[in-house]
């Protein structure tokens, strides 16, 4: 075992049993946060000083229902357990994690720990709810019989864990840390037997403990009334992602905007220059002006885990979601890629099964993202006559919704061919705990929200700036001659590369200037309107005036049959960088990035194809 200053502590448990907030309640701010070696489950280590001025290594292993693994992250928290994870020491201690007002299911996982053979301590947490819940505890009994040392711990107190430290110290100062020695059960039914025998030995539970939640549950989980609920809860955050992040996301809009404005007036004009404002500060400004509704989204998201409600969600949708190759635990990140697909694909974290977190990763780009708004608006407007429709719907909203049926239709295509076609097709039941109600914890909504903050930022910032440095290249050289009769961007790289384009897209309705809108599309989809702008020398304050002054220009010179391919484009285009980038850092795969913005120009090509086509035919050209 290593010395009592670098004893290696190792938290574990099942999922909500309160093990990431005993985590920071341990180790505070001094925390890192990276990715085990070789896959996108996150690592989390911090440092624990004890009172005695010992310090400790604390590790805050991912949450497993079992030890015999049915997801990624189960895996490696059994291989972490066991030492035999490549490049990662053994732990010398495991801190088993279990909810004191659900030990008939934790209590099992409890067991399976034990018999690894390793220094143990059980950290009986939520021990204050229980009382108030009338569940009496003997903690001495328990221990007893586990013969392995139990500590009552509260995890979103201050102090809260206070006993759980005294206790690992009083240990280290012993010698005492010593390894349980267990034999293994005879088969499944034996942990469940001994469960019982442990819960009729030091647990007593009142009649009416679990009444609360049955109450609750009797409506959320209601066939009819669960989703009444779970829809208008998904309404609220969806329109607080839009609504709560737009000041906050005009702020940094205006910021990057007042940045690149004071470094263009310090700097002399040139080159140099442009690459700043133009390239670095617009570029990194289009990435950062989502975290507003990557911090919006996640808040709910942490709190409605927190509370408990998030599994529910799950298990009511599971069967529905299930039929079209993906999980109940799809839900959530499709929803929120309708604000935009980066937090979309970073809230799949919570999907354990790889496949299925795969599968919602490949489709979340087909949600209608907030993005491809400032498009849809332009082109509905002109060319999509404001009348109403049955005297009750209007026909440009109509089309509008048409479009979003779209994306989510051809993402249930998608992940039900995805289904027919793998390897794997047993199915993976989804095996969730409903845990008990709670009130969310604002310190560790807090630093959840901090942690994904600095994950967005340093793994998607990267790839963006040297991306959009890239692009305006393209955009920018070779300047324009003295004597240029045409816009600037007619005569860069990129106006030459939409020249070439326009051969390859002539049968889908494209002009050679929305092929060159295309391309700074790649940055941003809604980055499309100033740029046809700047194709057909419009001169505007913003996309709105943008917007305003192409309506007529676009009108005059695009058939109906283009408007119409260039809208089924944008369903299906995988035209923004920073979902590429964040889908490669997901999935730690340049493979499954290579393979959805494929299959997504693939759908987009065909189906603008078949509209411009038959919109053509029918008189639209």
């Amino acid at each position: 075992m290593s010395t009592a200053a670098s004893l290696r502590l190792a938290l574990v448990g099942n999922p909500n049993c309160g093990k990431t907030a005993l985590f920071n309640q341990l180790t505070g701010s001094r925390q890192k946060v990276a990715n085990y070696a070789g896959v996108t489950v996150e690592r989390k280590e911090g440092r624990l000083t004890a009172p005695s001025g010992r310090s400790y290594a604390l590790l805050d292993l991912p949450g497993a229902y079992s030890l015999q693994p049915a997801s990624l992250d189960e895996a490696i928290t059994r291989d972490l357990c066991r030492g035999f994870y490549p490049g990662e020491a053994a732990p010398d201690v495991l801190v088993c994690v279990i909810d004191a007002t659900n030990l008939r299911l934790h209590l099992r996982f409890v067991l399976e720990v034990r018999e690894l053979g390793r220094p143990m301590v059980v950290a009986l947490n939520m021990a204050d709810v229980a009382a108030r819940r009338g569940i009496r505890i003997d903690r001495e009994v328990l221990e007893a019989e586990l013969g392995v040392p139990v500590v009552e711990t509260v995890a979103v107190r201050r102090h809260g864990a206070k006993a759980l430290v005294e206790r690992i110290e009083s240990l280290v100062e012993a010698g005492r840390l010593t390894a349980p020695s267990v034999e293994p059960p005879a088969d499944e039914n034996a942990y469940h037997e001994e469960t019982r025998r442990l819960l009729s030995l030091a647990v007593s539970m009142p009649a009416r403990t679990a009444r609360i939640d049955d109450t609750l549950d009797r409506w959320l989980l209601h066939p009819v009334f669960g989703l009444l609920a779970l829809i208008v809860i998904m309404f609220l955050i969806f329109q607080a992602v839009f609504a709560w992040a737009t000041p906050m996301m005009d702020a940094i809009d205006a910021g990057t905007a007042a940045l690149g404005a004071w470094v263009g007036s310090v700097l002399p004009e040139g080159p140099l220059t442009s690459l700043l404002t133009d390239g670095i500060i617009a570029g990194l400004g289009s990435v950062v002006v989502f975290l507003p509704q990557i911090l919006i989204l996640f808040a709910f998201i942490l709190a409605l885990e927190e509370s408990g409600y998030l599994p529910r969600a799950a298990f009511l949708l599971d069967r529905m979601m299930a039929s079209a190759g993906l999980s109940g635990r799809s839900f959530i990140p499709l929803l929120s890629s309708f604000a935009c697909a980066i937090p979309g694909i970073m809230a799949t974290r919570s999907i354990q099964d790889p496949r299925d977190r795969i599968a919602t990763i490949v489709v979340a780009p087909l949600m209608t993202c907030s993005a491809r708004l400032p498009v849809y608006t332009l082109l509905i407007g002109a060319f999509i006559p404001q009348r109403s429709v049955g005297g009750v719907f209007n026909l440009q909203g109509l089309v509008l919704f048409a479009l979003y049926m779209a994306g989510i239709l051809s993402a249930l295509v998608v992940s039900f061919v995805m289904k027919k076609w793998r390897r794997d097709k047993s199915e993976h039941p989804l095996l969730l705990e409903l845990p008990s109600y709670r009130m969310p914890h604002a310190r560790d909504l807090l630093i959840g929200l901090y942690e994904r903050a600095a994950i967005f930022l340093k793994r998607v910032g990267g790839i963006i700036l040297a991306l959009t440095i890239l692009l305006w290249v393209l955009l920018n050289f070779p300047a324009a001659p003295a004597n240029a009769t045409m816009p600037a961007i007619d005569y860069s790289l990129a106006g030459r590369i939409g020249h070439a384009m326009a051969a390859v897209f002539a049968p889908i309705g494209f002009n050679w200037q929305i092929c060159i809108a295309l391309i700074p599309g790649l940055a941003a989809r809604e980055v499309a309107v100033s740029s046809l702008a700047t194709v057909y020398a419009v001169a505007a304050a913003d996309d709105a005036a943008a917007a305003d002054a192409l309506r007529p220009i676009i009108t005059d010179t695009w058939s109906l049959a283009t408007a119409l391919s260039l809208l089924v484009w944008f369903i299906y285009a995988p035209q923004c960088l920073s979902t590429w980038a964040t889908i490669k850092r997901e999935t730690n795969s340049w493979k499954t990035m290579a393979l959805t913005a494929g299959y997504l120009f693939a759908l987009a090509y065909v189906a603008s194809l078949l509209t411009y086509q038959v919109a053509v035919a029918l008189g639209g050209g």
